[in-house]
């Protein structure tokens, strides 16, 4: 029996099927062979696009450490807070919340998270504490970018020192500035991805940490630091004083255990501070030094041939050079140079000028570095003034002998007191330590650099003698004394110069002590200069306590023992005998 008709047609459409069937099955895979071999590439790249992202990441700031390592500039996570506008189901709510947490003008947020895009930075760097308050809305829609800013854990401490950064985290001020392209870390771009709500997936924390900066070491020692700040804060306030530094170094080295200014700021918001407070003024600041200058005087004086006991007549208080008249502030006849020291002669200083000539004292205080930058690696130095001595008149030669008629920083100052306690060799000033690498490794290591041999050994022995007796007895410095040290200084009483005119300010003065100890064996220079004091303006009275507590309160942090006095040395040796 034939097919009927019905059977034949029920046939013909499930070959027509099939035929369909295995007809899409080979477009199918023809169209999967076209993507998979000739259109992958451009696929693949359009799915990145779409689900990763480009950005720029850049290395956290290298630190800045204190010698023994302690953190003196840092950087701390702070976040950026970015939105996926898109994703925002309640603009105003979420404003308003924002608005409580990052202190910004929630209409502005409004408008921010209600525009068109997928991406809107809301607030850049925020606390970390900000940053838990943003996480704990847990808002849809809202991100929190890896970042950070520059934090300074100690406040005010070494602020004119260390100096501070700006927005982008660059250097401002300070050594923060100067040594910018060492601390920056690197900056890339690379890709990151996203999750399908925008979310970065990948935020590379280890190439960050492989992009973080290099660090400074610094000379400077935390504990003098704050030490010799303290001092220095109750000093000026005791003498209702306009401003004060000092300077802690070490003579052997030359480097810097301190400096110190008053008033300060706190780097971390130096925005409102006064500007004029932002600036290391003891590299920056050049002033008349006044009587410590006298030390060189005599230390050219020795190197000439004189000695400690040469003498010379100081006219009873007066001496008339020109139309001009020295004075001295106790009258006396015949003194010797050691005596000029001791109680601090204008007149004996200027008879010695006289004797040794302009060229020579000219030469030895330019040797000792004065006129001169020291070239320690910190912006905005100044050289000071020292004029040539063929443009010094007579009176400019008396002026300059103890201290008037030229001008100097209080590095240069201090490192030219070092150089005496140094046997006469004058060491560059040390700020800088080392550079280390972001893994710890030292990159560079800058090592005591003697200049050169200024005055003999036998020259520089024979001044610390003479300032030794600056502080016993008569001497214009007794406050500066230390029981069971041998202490060797210098006071000074320099009346101000007035600024763009000739001549002095009237009660103005500033107030200084140079100095270190022991006398055997100098473990310490100290520097004191007090800026307009108004309770006192001696040297010896304002300085020289602030000399001595700084250099007794860092003996007793550094372990140095007493000096061995004659008696003590009798009672050893009495004791061997017995």
């Amino acid at each position: 029996m034939g097919k009927t008709p019905e059977k034949k047609r029920i046939k013909r459409r499930v070959l027509l099927i099939q035929a369909l069937l295995v007809g899409s099955v080979f477009l199918l895979g023809a169209r999967a062979f076209e993507v998979q071999i000739f259109k992958s590439h451009d696929l693949t790249r359009k799915a990145e696009q779409g689900y990763s992202k480009y950005l720029t990441i850049k290395g956290e700031r290298g630190q800045i450490l204190d010698r023994h390592l302690n953190k003196l500039g840092t950087s701390i996570d702070a976040p950026t807070i970015t939105a996926d506008p898109s994703q925002i189901l309640e603009p105003s709510r979420t404003a308003a919340a924002l608005s409580k947490i990052l202190d910004i003008k929630q209409t502005d947020l409004k408008a921010t998270l209600s525009r068109e895009g997928r991406f809107a930075v809301i607030a850049r760097k925020v606390s970390p504490a900000q940053a838990q308050q943003i996480r704990d809305l847990d808002i849809q829609g809202l991100y929190l970018k890896n970042d950070s800013k520059r934090f300074y854990p100690n406040r005010n401490l070494a602020a004119q020192v260390i100096g501070f950064t700006g927005k982008d985290d660059s250097g401002l001020e300070g050594l923060e500035f100067k040594y910018n392209a060492v601390l920056e870390g690197e900056e890339v771009k690379i890709r990151v991805k996203r999750d399908g709500t925008g979310r970065i997936l990948d935020i590379h924390k280890n190439r960050r940490n492989q992009l973080k900066g290099n660090s400074l070491v610094l000379t400077i020692d935390k504990k003098i630091q704050f030490l010799s700040e303290r001092t220095l804060e109750q000093t000026v306030k005791d003498n209702q004083a306009k401003s004060g530094m000092a300077l802690v170094m070490k003579p052997a080295t030359g480097e810097l255990l301190a400096i110190a200014h008053y008033p300060g700021f706190n780097p971390n918001n130096f925005r409102v501070s006064n500007k004029n407070t932002y600036r290391n003024r003891a590299l920056t600041d050049a002033f008349e030094p006044g009587s410590i200058i006298k030390v060189f005087t005599v230390a050219a004086a020795l190197e000439k041939g004189f000695s400690p006991k040469s003498i010379f007549f100081c006219e009873n208080g007066e001496y008339r050079i020109g139309k001009f008249i020295i004075h001295d502030t106790h009258p006396r006849d015949w003194l010797t140079m050691n005596q000029i020291i001791k109680f601090s002669s204008n007149i004996g200083v200027t008879k010695i000028s006289e004797t040794i000539g302009e060229k020579t004292l000219h030469d030895y205080l330019s040797n000792f570095g004065f006129g001169l930058k020291t070239g320690m690696g910190c912006p905005g130095e100044t050289n000071g003034s020292l004029l040539p001595h063929k443009r010094w008149s007579k009176v400019d030669t008396s002026a300059i002998s103890f201290g008037q008629g030229l001008s100097v920083s209080a590095i240069q100052l201090i490192s030219g007191i070092s150089a005496i306690a140094n046997g006469g060799i004058l060491m560059k000033p040390m700020l800088i330590k080392k550079i280390i690498s972001n893994e710890g490794n030292d990159l560079q290591v800058f090592t005591p650099t003697p200049l050169r041999q200024v005055v003999s050994p036998k020259t520089a022995n024979q001044v610390k003698t003479m300032m030794n007796l600056v502080v016993q007895e008569e001497g214009t410095g007794t406050k500066a004394a230390m029981e069971g040290y041998r202490v060797c200084g210098k006071t000074s009483t320099a009346q101000k110069a007035r600024k763009g005119k000739a001549g002095y300010e009237t009660n103005k003065y500033i107030a200084g002590f140079a100095g270190f100890a022991p006398q055997g064996n100098p473990e310490l220079a100290i520097l004191v200069v007090i800026d307009e004091p108004r309770r006192h303006h001696y040297g010896g009275d304002v300085a020289a306590p602030a000399f001595k507590t700084i250099m007794t309160q860092s003996f007793n942090y550094l372990n140095i023992a007493p000096e061995p006095t004659k008696t003590m040395i009798a009672a050893v040796i009495k004791g061997e005998e017995n």
